[in-house]
């Protein structure tokens, strides 16, 4: 049994990150963990009174080291990043992108030193963080380059449907054009040893094709025939793999359990299915890290900020995900 903590950075402090993390703290599928928010103590303290939670007590720390678990305590370790003064909750600010980005970095470090077992991130907000200074299209790349890594993928996993995604944050047209062979293989063996982490067994893999009916035979592309298809073959003698399988039926046939995880080309093509049938309960996680890193497969709202209302189902999944992993 791994008893090192589980790091929550507490995502953008104008948005619902801090919420999510105080509500799924109520539940003891995650108070029973060993968690601690890497935020801003007065930030998570506002948002547990506009919230009035009194189930648990928030406990402020200036390290992580200090941390002792308990189900009615929610450790903090408060990096006094937000001046309250001139906070606002609900929008974008240069103030918040840098806290986020700092909560991000220090867990980060905290893995590596050994001091924690694993990160699950709540959501920032991508145009406070580039105020900020960092250029960065999300989580994912930050985690890639601060841990040294560049074989690495961003997984969508729901008990419904699970995606991973050969392309991510880059335009469509840079999606087709910077396609290979090695990179569908790579995702390919990601799925398969990340999805038999979860699952105890062997992974089912389909692989969807880039083109409309994965490009019925040349007719409307030849990416499947020189890429993807002798991907999928030189895959078969070390995964459970299948396709190229027409984009507009791989999902409804992963919903039907024919396959564990579908393997989409570009960030949309996966992202949409997904987001249809497992909005509240997905999970995403950077695979091919050496830092297990889980977050909410959903932005900062800041229109709905502290009213009550921002679901917690994922960042519920997020944790208990990056539990599984890391232990």
């Amino acid at each position: 049994m791994n008893n090192k903590p589980i790091i929550l950075t507490m995502g953008d402090p104008a948005g619902i990150g801090p919420e999510v993390i105080l509500q799924s703290f109520k539940k003891p599928e995650v108070n029973s963990l060993p968690v601690v928010v890497f935020g801003d103590f007065e930030v998570m303290a506002l948002f547990k009174q506009l919230l009035n939670i009194t189930e648990f007590e928030l406990k402020a720390l200036s390290s992580i080291e200090e941390a002792s678990f308990d189900a009615h305590v929610l450790n903090v370790v408060d990096f006094k990043n937000i001046d309250m003064a001139s906070y606002k909750m609900g929008e974008v600010s240069r103030m918040c992108g840098q806290a986020a980005f700092e909560y991000v970095i220090a867990s980060i470090k905290a893995v590596q030193a050994g001091l924690a077992r694993g990160v699950t991130t709540a959501p920032l907000n991508k145009e406070a963080m580039h105020l900020a200074g960092h250029y960065y299209p999300g989580h994912t790349e930050i985690f890639a380059e601060y841990s040294g890594s560049s074989d690495y993928a961003m997984m969508l996993y729901d008990e419904k449907l699970s995606v991973i995604h050969v392309s991510t944050h880059i335009s469509l047209s840079q999606a087709i054009s910077t396609l290979t062979q090695k990179r569908v293989e790579q995702v390919i063996e990601l799925a398969g040893v990340n999805v038999e982490k979860i699952k105890g067994r062997k992974a089912k893999i389909a692989v969807a094709g880039l083109n409309p009916h994965a490009s019925e035979n040349g007719l409307f592309g030849d990416q499947e025939e020189k890429i993807i298809t002798p991907a999928i073959e030189a895959m078969k003698s070390k995964c459970d793999v299948i396709g190229p399988i027409s984009p507009d039926t791989v999902f409804v046939r992963g919903l039907k359990k024919d396959f564990d995880i579908v393997v989409a080309m570009y960030h949309d093509q996966g992202h949409i299915p997904f987001k249809l049938y497992a909005f509240d309960s997905g999970v995403n996680t950077s695979v091919g890290l050496p830092i297990v890193r889980t977050s909410v497969d959903h932005g900062t709202a800041f229109d709905i900020a502290g009213q009550g209302i921002a679901g917690d189902s994922s960042m519920v999944a997020a944790i208990l995900l990056a539990n599984k992993l890391s232990l």
